[in-house]
């Protein structure tokens, strides 16, 4: 496991002017109060609002989407989870940062994050367009450059509906995405931002069982989309990603009531 040397990075979008005026206002709301100012500003970024079938219905900022009190009346977003397998065929994992405002400290999959409501990552073509904005958080992130990681790397398999309230500290924030699920297999080099990421590992099958008995021991925290994704579909795609694009569906897998 590798520690995470110290990077402060925003964004590597061009920041314009109404940009800087959203992350201002969300700086200033009071929910938001104590919390890291990097992770707030990211608040302040425009997620894409969609219905149960994956369909565009509008946008919303990242806070409205994460608030519990928003999810509790059906907001829905849609969202991507990247799984980036070495040669060797071990697993990237990161641990989250202490710094983020949800699921702190949580290890999961190599990168979880959002498309925004922009016309590069709303695209739906192959999906490019959440495969674009995965390229981007891999790269904020985990500082791994597109050149060594393309579009064209990135596998979309199919798509996971979940909900789940924040941990350590539920009530206020929440998840409640459809996840779009992008696999790769590539060496790449690893650069990781401290406020994004706590620290990284690559690990075998064994290694992740094992992960997931001592969270279930208490011992160790595990985000809930990636344990419900190990639980129930990882390892089918694990065990054939040699021949990857066998696992792909046109499904929206359910694991949720709403």
């Amino acid at each position: 496991m590798f520690l995470c040397k110290k990077t402060w990075i925003l964004t590597n979008r061009e920041i314009t002017w109404s940009t800087l005026k959203k992350a201002l206002s969300t700086m200033a709301d009071s929910v938001l109060h104590g919390y890291d100012d990097t992770q707030v500003a990211l608040m302040g970024e425009e997620c894409i609002l969609i219905d149960r079938n994956d369909n565009v219905t509008g946008s919303a900022s990242k806070k409205t989407c994460h608030l519990m009190e928003n999810i509790n009346k059906g907001m829905l977003h849609r969202a991507f989870s990247v799984f980036l397998f070495n040669s060797d065929g071990h697993l990237l994992l990161q641990q989250r940062s202490q710094a983020k405002i949800t699921f702190p400290g949580h290890f999961t999959n190599t990168c979880c994050s959002h498309p925004l409501h922009t016309p590069a990552e709303l695209e739906d073509n192959g999906a490019i367009g959440v495969k674009r904005a995965a390229q981007r958080k891999l790269q904020h992130e985990l500082g791994i450059d597109p050149k060594q990681l393309s579009v064209d790397d990135l596998h979309y398999l199919t798509r996971v509906h979940y909900l789940a309230e924040n941990a350590p500290d539920p009530g206020t924030w929440g998840e409640h995405e459809i996840d779009y699920i992008l696999i790769a297999q590539k060496d790449v080099d690893i650069t990781p931002t401290l406020n994004e990421v706590e620290s990284y590992t690559y690990v075998s099958q064994e290694q992740l069982r094992k992960m997931i008995e001592k969270s279930q021991e208490g011992n160790l925290l595990i985000t809930p989309w990636f344990r419900l994704i190990a639980d129930k579909l990882l390892m089918g795609w694990w065990n054939n990603l040699h021949n990857i694009q066998q696992c792909r569906d046109s499904q929206i897998h359910r694991f949720c009531d709403q």
